[in-house]
C-alpha cells in the first residue's frame, strides 16, 4: 500500500485512543468518496496488530509488513462487490469469498484505483455470513480478528431472512471477544439507522489541494500541470482526482461523465429543444442505476452556473469552463434563482434512477425540466 496522505488530526485521535485502549469496538469513517476512508481503517487495523505499537505503526515488524500486503491473517477486509450470476445460497456464500480474494489480489497489483466504478455492486448476504463465521473464530497471531467493511451502505438487507439479516447488526452491538469492526462511507445518511447507531463515527475531512497534488505526482507518476488539474476537480478527494487522470487514449471515466453532464445541461439550455431527444438516444435504454454518479456532475454545472450568475467566479469547480459558462450566461440571460431551482429536478430524476427507470426516459425528462426551470416556467412533469 501507498503512505498515508493527510487526516493528520484524526491519525492523532485515532492512536492516542489505541494506545490508551478506548478504541470503540465498532468504529464508522465516513466523509467524501476517494477521500482516504479505507486507507485509514486499513492504518489503523495495522496499528492495532502492530508488535511494537505506539501512535503509528512501526512499519518493519512482520506484522506490519503483511498489514501492508493483505495478508494479515487477522485483518479481514470486504468490500461491495458484483453479485455472481447463478449463485444462491451457501454456493453465493462460497463465490463470494472467492471474488473476495480476487478482489484483494487485484488491490495487491494496483492499490491506486480511481473511486468511480460502472458496475452495480453491493455487500449481500453471503458476505455477511462469511464475516459471522470469523468474528466467532480466535485470532492467530493478534489480539483480536479486525473487520474493515469498505462503502458500507452498500450492505443489501432485502437479500437477507430476518434473522440474517440481523445477524451484521448483533455482532456490531456485541463484538464476539476482542473482534474489531471499522466501517467506512461515503454516504452515511444511506445506511440502516441500527448501523449507525452501533457505530462510533469519524468524520474525515478533504484534503488540501497542494497535498492532493504532491500525492498524484509522487505516488501515481503524474505530471504537474495535469497533476493540477485533476486534484482540483478532485475537490479534496484523491479517489476522485485519480478518476479524471486519462487511461491510454482514454479520457479518465470521472472526466467523461463530467463532459457528458455538460452536455446535459447546454442542452437544456439551447433554444432547439429537438436536440433533447438526440441526446437522450446515445443513453442505453437499461442500467438506470449508471446515471446517479452523473446527476452528480449536472448539480455541479448548475452550481457553478449559481456562482457565476451570483458573481463569485473564484467559487468555480470547473475553472477549466468559465468561459463557455459565462457565454450560457450571457446568451440565456438565466437568473440564479432559477438556478437553484433545477436542482429539485435532479434529484427527482435520481430518484428515478434509484428505482431503474428508463435512462432515456430520465435524461429526455430531465433535460425539459431543466429547460423550462432555468427559464423561468414551471416543469412540466417529473418525466417529459
Amino acid at each position: 500500500l501507498h503512505p498515508v496522505w493527510g487526516h493528520e488530526a484524526e491519525r492523532e485521535a485515532l492512536g492516542n485512543a489505541a494506545s490508551e485502549k478506548i478504541l470503540p469496538a465498532a468504529l464508522l469513517l465516513h466523509g467524501s468518496r476517494g477521500i482516504g476512508k479505507q486507507r485509514i481503517a486499513h492504518w489503523l487495523a495495522q496499528l492495532m496488530v502492530c508488535e511494537t505499537p505506539r501512535r503509528e505503526p512501526c512499519g518493519v515488524c512482520p506484522s506490519c509488513r503483511m498489514a501492508l500486503s493483505f495478508e494479515h491473517p487477522d485483518i479481514h477486509y470486504y468490500l461491495p462487490l458484483p453479485r455472481p450470476k447463478g449463485a444462491s445460497g451457501d454456493r453465493l456464500t462460497d463465490a463470494l469469498e472467492e471474488a473476495r480474494l480476487t478482489e484483494l489480489d487485484e488491490l495487491r497489483t494496483t492499490p491506486l484505483r480511481p473511486s468511480h466504478r460502472d458496475e452495480v455492486r453491493g455487500i449481500y448476504l453471503g458476505a455477511v455470513r462469511n464475516i459471522r463465521s470469523r468474528a466467532h473464530k480466535r485470532p492467530a497471531i493478534s489480539h483480536g480478528p479486525i473487520f474493515i467493511i469498505g462503502e458500507a451502505e452498500l450492505l443489501v438487507p432485502q437479500e437477507a431472512s430476518p434473522e440474517a439479516a440481523n445477524a451484521l447488526l448483533k455482532l456490531l452491538e456485541e463484538p464476539p471477544g476482542t473482534t474489531q469492526f471499522i466501517l467506512t462511507s461515503s454516504e452515511p445518511g444511506r445506511l440502516l439507522p441500527t448501523v449507525r447507531s452501533r457505530t462510533v463515527p469519524l468524520h474525515l475531512t478533504p484534503l488540501d489541494l497542494t497535498d492532493i497534488t504532491a500525492f498524484l505526482e509522487q505516488e501515481a507518476g503524474v505530471e504537474a500541470s495535469l497533476a493540477e488539474w485533476a486534484g482540483r476537480l478532485g475537490q479534496g478527494s484523491p479517489g476522485r482526482a485519480l478518476g479524471f487522470l486519462p487511461t491510454g487514449e482514454e479520457e479518465g471515466p470521472l472526466e467523461q461523465l463530467r463532459l457528458r453532464a455538460f452536455d446535459i445541461v447546454a442542452t437544456a439550455i439551447a433554444t432547439d429543444s429537438s436536440r433533447t431527444y438526440s441526446l437522450a438516444l446515445g443513453f442505453s435504454p437499461a442500467g438506470a442505476r449508471g446515471l446517479i454518479d452523473l446527476f452528480g456532475f449536472v448539480e455541479e454545472w448548475l452550481r457553478d452556473l449559481a456562482a457565476l450568475a451570483a458573481g463569485a467566479p473564484r467559487a468555480l469547480l470547473n475553472q477549466d469552463r468559465r468561459s463557455e459558462l459565462e457565454e450560457w450566461l450571457s446568451t440565456s440571460h438565466i437568473e440564479a434563482f432559477n438556478i437553484t431551482s433545477a436542482f429539485g429536478a435532479v434529484d427527482r430524476a435520481r430518484e428515478l434512477a434509484r428505482k431503474n427507470v428508463n435512462p432515456q426516459l430520465i435524461v429526455s425528462g430531465l433535460v425539459g425540466n431543466l429547460r423550462e426551470i432555468l427559464q423561468g416556467h414551471s416543469p412540466r412533469g417529473v418525466i417529459a
